[in-house]
């Protein structure tokens, strides 16, 4: 019977320990080479990305000692939320294209004038992407990955990032609302237990009203893209339309019993206004996020449940702009990890699916 028991309690403490294991930085990202003069998101953090919900303000934070220690990144801010929050992008790119920004707007305006964009040597102008992350509040592994992309994007030495930033100005907003993402993480994170529950009808999988879904006015801003009647919406189309970026990418969640999907959607879908062409490129994008999926044996779909109608979501918006907009969604765990219908699904996982799908976007604008 003491053998019995000893047992039980080894095997509990191990269960322990193995719950609160630290995720290594190589769980999200590539081995290569990084700058160790670039704060790493754990180093700043006190906690590897996944192990806790980070907050908006732990994020703003964070962007803005990278831009602080990178000459790759430059920080904007464009506006304010209704909770004073500020609404950031970073300008990542060849510190040369940063210092040359306006040239290479002015040059991308010209793209619009088919008198002056002939004269323009394409070659030589660099992509523009725009990457962001959760504008729905409580759909958080899109802003928590994004701590990690830009720390791969600021300091990774790899040739291949240095071609890409060389060829290419990413336009990188961490958080499309900061209020809903500041209400949801104090909430979840006020719910996280010493031992995890797995059970979905746990307090921890059930926000309450309001949520965070919403900005601080109950406004859905992934409907705001056409009309653009709040400031987090007014602030992200001018600055698209300063730019007006090659592609957009829109980070979302939806529920928990799914896998991951990427555009394009359901075919009979498509706004009739969108070209031809862009279903096109939107899904040879679609083969990197495939490939990269792939070789993670990661779950995914595309072709189904999601539409490509409306323009005031920030997926379609693009499509009409001369732009491709694309929509990831990744199967929630509303909280550290939950049982579902295709087994556990962990928070950090959630996280590294929209890191790869990160990557994926770029190596299809690189290309």
């Amino acid at each position: 019977m003491r053998l019995f028991i000893s047992t039980c309690l080894l095997t509990l403490c191990l269960y322990h320990v193995q719950g609160q294991r630290s995720i290594p930085q190589n769980y999200y990202l590539p081995q290569i080479e990084y700058n160790s003069e670039i704060p790493t998101p754990a180093s700043w953090l006190g906690y590897q990305v996944g192990e806790w919900h980070a907050s908006h303000d732990q994020l703003l934070g964070y962007m803005k000692a990278l831009a602080a220690a990178s000459d790759r990144l430059e920080l904007i801010e464009y506006g304010k939320s209704h909770e004073n929050r500020a609404l950031i992008c970073l300008l990542i790119s060849d510190p040369e294209n940063l210092a040359n920004k306006e040239e290479i707007i002015g040059q991308r305006l010209q793209l619009t004038d088919p008198q002056k964009s002939k004269k323009l040597a394409l070659d030589k102008l660099p992509a523009v992407n725009y990457m962001g992350y959760s504008i729905h509040g409580n759909e958080t592994s899109g802003s928590n990955a994004a701590f990690l992309v830009a720390y791969y994007l600021a300091a990774g030495q790899s040739d291949d990032i240095k071609e890409l930033l060389k060829n290419t100005v990413i336009l990188f907003d961490p958080c499309f609302n900061p209020d809903g993402m500041q209400r949801f993480s104090t909430w979840i994170n006020s719910q996280k237990s010493i031992e995890n529950s797995t059970d979905p009808n746990d307090s921890e999988y059930n926000e309450p009203w309001p949520k965070g879904r919403t900005n601080h006015y109950g406004f859905d801003l992934n409907r705001d893209w056409l009309v653009a009647q709040q400031p987090e919406s007014k602030g992200r189309v001018s600055l698209f339309q300063t730019w007006k970026p090659n592609v957009l990418t829109d980070h979302h969640e939806m529920g928990s019993n799914a896998t991951f999907f990427f555009q394009p959607g359901i075919p009979t879908r498509v706004n009739p206004f969108t070209p031809a062409q862009n279903q096109m490129l939107t899904s040879k994008i679609g083969e990197y996020h495939a490939r990269m999926l792939s070789d993670h044996s990661i779950l995914y779909y595309s072709g189904e449940n999601y539409d490509d109608y409306y323009y005031g979501k920030g997926s379609t918006y693009p499509d009409v702009q001369g732009s491709i907009g694309i929509l990831f969604e990744q199967a929630s765990s509303r909280g550290t990890a939950q049982m579902t219908e295709n087994g556990m699904l962990s928070f950090p996982y959630t996280i590294r699916n929209q890191v790869f799908t990160s990557l994926s976007t770029l190596q299809a604008v690189k290309a």
